[in-house]
């Protein structure tokens, strides 16, 4: 399970934007970003400008950390949005977005996509009645995600839907708060991803 290691609020200040890595602090005004909105490091102002392929490394290294995988499986991905019909960055986006851990994170039964990854490979989300315990399973439109009744009572899960209720509705998605489940209505548009990426950077880094 791909596990990062080290301060997550510096790696919010180093992308210039919130990556979710620390759960309710994120959505306090302790985040780090909040209070420091540069770069960590004392000499950032004389840092020299990153070449193009800095910035198609960087601009790689930076979904990876928002949705938490590792090197191998990305290839993968990218791989098979190569395969896949239409563009080959936004088929990329659209895999990771399809993943059982960042539906449960896009849901709000969860403040990071590492807890909700912890909480499907505990076994505490069904998939249409039945248990899905891989973070990495792909959701179909019309699925339901459900979580389970011993789950109903963890601190961090109420807590996350108390924090999350307020925001913003996500078109592609159905959210029962109140009967702690939703359904994946439809595929979401590239600009209904809400992320700043520049998908195209990453086509062009793995296809040097």
């Amino acid at each position: 399970m791909a596990r990062l290691i080290g301060p997550s609020c510096k790696l919010c200040r180093q992308e210039g934007m919130k990556l979710f890595l620390k759960g309710r602090r994120c959505y306090s005004e302790k985040c780090a970003l909040a209070k420091k909105d540069y770069r960590p490091g004392k000499r950032e102002k004389f840092r020299k400008k990153l070449s193009p392929y800095g910035l198609q490394l960087r601009e790689k290294q930076k979904v990876k950390k928002i949705y938490g995988i590792m090197e191998r499986q990305f290839r993968k991905y990218f791989a098979e949005a190569k395969k896949a019909k239409g563009m080959t960055g936004e088929n990329l986006l659209l895999f990771l977005e399809e993943r059982l851990d960042n539906i449960v994170f896009r849901l709000g039964f969860s403040l990071t996509r590492a807890s909700a990854r912890q909480l499907v490979r505990h076994g505490y989300f069904l998939v249409n009645g039945r248990k899905v315990n891989i973070p990495s399973y792909f959701c179909k439109v019309g699925d339901e995600i459900a979580l389970k009744a011993r789950g109903r009572k963890i601190v961090g899960i109420t807590e996350a839907i108390k924090l999350t209720q307020d925001r913003e509705k996500i078109p592609w998605l159905e959210v029962d708060s109140d009967n702690f489940k939703g359904r994946v209505l439809r595929f979401p548009k590239r600009e209904e991803m809400g992320l700043p990426i520049q998908e195209q950077l990453i086509v062009e880094y793995y296809s040097r």
